[in-house]
């Protein structure tokens, strides 16, 4: 990271910061001012709005975390066999639980092998997505999370219906920073980093992944390396 890239980061650093700070200070302050004096609904908006901002704050601080991290990260990976179906359920259950609007449908195909991956990223990876697709998704709409095999790779789509992401926007959505403008990313909050963060995960892992968008429907996919044990043992049946 050069000089201007560092007081870029910094700089982006701080507004992301000062926004949840800003309102978890004054709506605290407010509480403890005019307790008496509000009613027990306003309260509990008033709570959950500090709640919502926390939450925020906290993915905020991790995802500035895991950015400063991403360089060292390749020397630190443990590259494991991971079978999805028992991480995408796990990851589903957390996410509903906050997307109580959103229905999950999980599909592993049977001749799905294990991936070849580092555990923690590999949740790291698919919770961003599948979240993200659960943020961004049509209220009471479902998220489909499928699951296949090519050649010596295994896909994961993840797809959502909701508003479209311009195709000249394709490549930017994986930038620092960078969020395309639209009626609902001017209304869901987010930093710019989830997946600047996952997409570098997943190369730093030798996978790749792609999105496309049209007629309301948007589908990440990542391609990442098989288990070498089953695809070799396939091979071997194959033949």
């Amino acid at each position: 990271m050069n000089d201007k890239d560092y007081e870029d980061f910094i700089s982006t650093v701080s507004h992301e910061l000062r926004t949840p700070l800003t309102s978890i200070r004054g709506f605290s302050e407010t509480m403890l001012s005019s307790w008496d004096k509000l009613d027990d609904d306003s309260k509990k908006k008033f709570l959950k709005i500090i709640v919502e901002q926390s939450n925020r704050l906290i993915n905020l601080v991790e995802n500035m975390l895991s950015v400063t991290k991403l360089q060292n990260t390749k020397g630190s990976l443990v590259f494991k066999e991971i079978s999805i179906k028992p991480v995408a359920e796990t990851i589903i259950s957390i996410i509903k639980n906050q997307y109580k609007d959103k229905n999950f449908e999980l599909e592993i195909s049977r001749n799905t092998p294990s991936v070849l991956v580092d555990k923690d990223k590999f949740e790291q990876i698919l919770t961003n997505i599948i979240e993200n697709a659960a943020k961004y998704g049509d209220e009471n709409s479902t998220i489909y999370i499928k699951s296949s095999f090519l050649n010596d790779r295994v896909s994961i789509k993840v797809t959502n219906t909701g508003i479209d992401i311009p195709e000249e926007d394709y490549e930017k959505i994986f930038t620092k920073f960078s969020r395309i403008d639209n009626p609902l990313t001017r209304k869901v909050q987010g930093s710019g980093l989830g997946l600047y963060i996952t997409k570098n995960l997943i190369e730093k892992m030798g996978g790749k992944i792609s999105v496309k968008s049209q007629n309301h429907q948007t589908t990440f996919e990542v391609i990442l390396p098989a288990s070498n044990i089953e695809f070799q043992a396939r091979e071997q049946c194959s033949r």
